[in-house]
C-alpha cells in the first residue's frame, strides 16, 4: 500500500499537550472535559479547532498551529490554556495540571469519551487500556523530503533517554511512589504497536509494515501506530511522542527546542552526505529503562561502541552542539531552559520533594503541579 508524506515546510514546530482537570479541592481527576469541549465549541455544535478530547474525560488536548519558532507555537498553547481555564472557572472549582501521571488517582473512577476509535481500543486492551491514565506532550517537526523521515527516527532513538530524563514527570502511579522517574514510559508502552519503533531502512519497508497490520486486523489505518517516535505522513513530519507531561509553558518550550534542534541539526547532515549513526535496538531500549528509572541521574549508552555517560553530561554537550542551529531556528533562550532543569531538577524530582516536604500528603503535589502551570517553575516556597 501506498502512504503518502504530505509536504511540509523544513523544521516548522507544532506541539500537543495533553492537560489533567482535578476537583481544587480535593485534587482528585474531574470527569469535566466534556463539558469543557461542549462550551469551547460554537453553538451550532462546530467544536473548538484546536482544543480536542482525549482518551478520559478529565483530559482535554491541546493543539498548536504549524509555527517556525518554537515561542509562537507556545504562545498558541498559553493562550488555549486561557482558553480552558476560563470556562473551568465558570463550571466549577477545577484546576488544570500536568504530569506523566496523577499522583495518586485510581483508573476505575475515571470515565471514557464516548467515541469509537476509544470503546475499540479498550474493548482490545481491557485492564491495560484502562490504566493509560497519562498525559504527555508530542512534538511534531517539519521534514521537507520524505525519505528523510526515517533515517532522522532512527537518529533520534539516540536520544530518547535524554527527552525522558528531562520531561519524567510520573514518579507516583495511585498513590504509590513507584521508584520510577516516569512511570509513564513503561505503561504507555503495553498498548499494540506502542512503545520504541523498529528501525525501518526505508519508506516502502515502512509501508509494508503498515500494510501487514492492516490486513491482519492490528490496527485500521498508520495513525494508529503509537510508536515513541513516528512519521507522521498526514502532517508531513517526524512527531516525537516519548515524552511525559510536563507541568509548565517554560518546560514544554525547551523540550520542543531540543526535539527542533536534534532534526534540524540531522536534516543538515542528511544534506552533507553524512550516513547519521544508529544505535543497537538493545541499547536503545535499555536506555529508554534506564531513564524512566532513574531520570535525571541515568548512566546512559551514548554511541554503538557502548560508551556509557551521566545523562545530565550528555545533555551539556549536546547543549553546545545544537546552539548553532538553536540560532538558526530562533529557540536559543528556549533551548538554554534545559541547562535550568539539569541545575534544579526535572519533574518527578520537584514532586518527590514536595511529598517529602508535606509527610507524604500527595494532595499537595496536586497543588504544586497546579501552582506550575499557572506560574512557571521559577523558584518559590513549596509550601
Amino acid at each position: 500500500m501506498g502512504i503518502e508524506f504530505a509536504r511540509s515546510e523544513r523544521s516548522t514546530v507544532g506541539i500537543e499537550w495533553e492537560l489533567a482537570i482535578v476537583d481544587r479541592s480535593t485534587g482528585e481527576l474531574a470527569s469535566v472535559g466534556d463539558r469543557v469541549l461542549a462550551e469551547l465549541g460554537d453553538a451550532d455544535g462546530t467544536p473548538h479547532p484546536f482544543i480536542t478530547s482525549e482518551l478520559l474525560t478529565n483530559t482535554v488536548e491541546l493543539v498548536s498551529g504549524v509555527h517556525r519558532d518554537v515561542a509562537g507555537a507556545v504562545d498558541d498553547l498559553t493562550g488555549q490554556v486561557a482558553e480552558v481555564r476560563a470556562v473551568l472557572d465558570r463550571i466549577g472549582e477545577y484546576e488544570l495540571m500536568c504530569s506523566g501521571s496523577h499522583p495518586f488517582s485510581r483508573w476505575y473512577d475515571q470515565r471514557l469519551t464516548d467515541k469509537p476509535r476509544y470503546r475499540k481500543l479498550i474493548e482490545r486492551t481491557r485492564w491495560w487500556g484502562r490504566n493509560m491514565m497519562i498525559w504527555g506532550i508530542h512534538v511534531h517537526v517539519g521534514i521537507e523530503e520524505r525519505d528523510k523521515a526515517l533515517p532522522i527516527l532512527d537518529g533520534l532513538l539516540a536520544y530518547v533517554p535524554h527527552l525522558q530524563a528531562l520531561s519524567a514527570s510520573s514518579p507516583f502511579w495511585a498513590g504509590v511512589e513507584t521508584g520510577y522517574a516516569s512511570n509513564r514510559a513503561l505503561m504507555f508502552q503495553q498498548l499494540p504497536t506502542a512503545g520504541l519503533p523498529y528501525q525501518l531502512p526505508d519508506w516502502s519497508t515502512y509501508e509494508r509494515y503498515v500494510d501487514d497490520l492492516i490486513r491482519t486486523g492490528v490496527i485500521e489505518d498508520h495513525t494508529e501506530v503509537r510508536w515513541d517516535i513516528r512519521p507522521s505522513p498526514r502532517w508531513g513530519t517526524v512527531e516525537v511522542r516519548v515524552c511525559d507531561g510536563v507541568s509548565s509553558a517554560d518546560e514544554i518550550g525547551a523540550i520542543a527546542a531540543l526535539i527542533q534542534c536534534l532534526v534540524e541539526w540531522m536534516s543538515t547532515r542528511i544534506d552533507q552526505g553524512e550516513t547519521l549513526p544508529v544505535m543497537q535496538p538493545w541499547y536503545v531500549r535499555e536506555n529508554k529503562w534506564r531513564a524512566a528509572r532513574y531520570g535525571m541521574h541515568a548512566e546512559i549508552i551514548t554511541d554503538a561502541a557502548g560508551t556509557e555517560r551521566p545523562v545530565a553530561d550528555a545533555l551539556g554537550d549536546l547543549l553546545v552542539t545544537l546552539a548553532p542551529f538553536a540560532e538558526r531556528l530562533g529557540c536559543a533562550v528556549e533551548l538554554q531552559r534545559i541547562r535550568r532543569t539539569i541545575d534544579e531538577g526535572a519533574g518527578y524530582q520537584r514532586q518527590l520533594k514536595v511529598a517529602e516536604e508535606h509527610g507524604g500528603d500527595l494532595t499537595a503535589v496536586v497543588a504544586h503541579l497546579a501552582r506550575e502551570l499557572r506560574e512557571g517553575t521559577g523558584p518559590r516556597s513549596s509550601g
